[in-house]
């Protein structure tokens, strides 16, 4: 887990196409789900991200971190969430544009529902059940499909590369 696996690499594009394994409480101490959850958290935001599978940092197990800005608050919710599943979506969709820390540079307009629920488990194994829409309800989607094996790009009608425009001056 020492950089975010692109799907321009071949061998990481395998685990990221792969379906993610349910993650076993069993098989970490709570100090290093704690600590793995800290190193995600600090590598999606360094990446400048609003989520992060497991698998695109090379975990082959089912979690995800995801950071975005709270409405009550005015500040930011962070979850973590362990073993999650889309149980219910809204029938109102709408198509926003996504991009993907693994595959950088490049955008597409995704069509996803506007609000769903999703089911899972924290970081101490218990059971959470959030209801969510809007940036939220889209990461959640985002995320939960990576540990599903899909990429945005296996959704988005359309596909564009960002063009970094050089300097006028030269």
């Amino acid at each position: 887990m020492d950089h975010i696996w692109k799907l321009a690499d071949k061998k990481e594009e395998k685990l990221l196409r792969e379906k993610a394994v349910p993650f076993d409480f069993n098989s970490m101490s709570r100090k290093e789900i704690q600590e793995m959850v800290t190193k995600m958290r600090k590598m999606m935001k360094e990446a400048n991200g609003v989520g992060l599978a497991a698998n695109q940092v090379g975990l082959p197990f089912h979690m995800f971190v995801a950071e975005v800005p709270d409405e009550k608050s005015g500040g930011k919710k962070f979850y973590a969430l362990f073993n999650s599943k889309v149980e219910r979506n809204g029938k109102e969709t709408n198509k926003v544009e996504e991009g993907c820390l693994s595959v950088p540079l490049t955008y597409g307009e995704v069509e996803r529902p506007s609000r769903v629920t999703l089911t899972g488990q924290d970081k101490t194994g218990k059971l959470v059940k959030i209801k969510a829409w809007g940036l939220l309800a889209r990461v959640f989607q985002h995320e939960t499909d990576h540990l599903n094996g899909i990429v945005f790009i296996d959704r988005a009608k359309t596909l564009y590369d960002l063009v970094l425009e050089e300097d006028e001056k030269h």
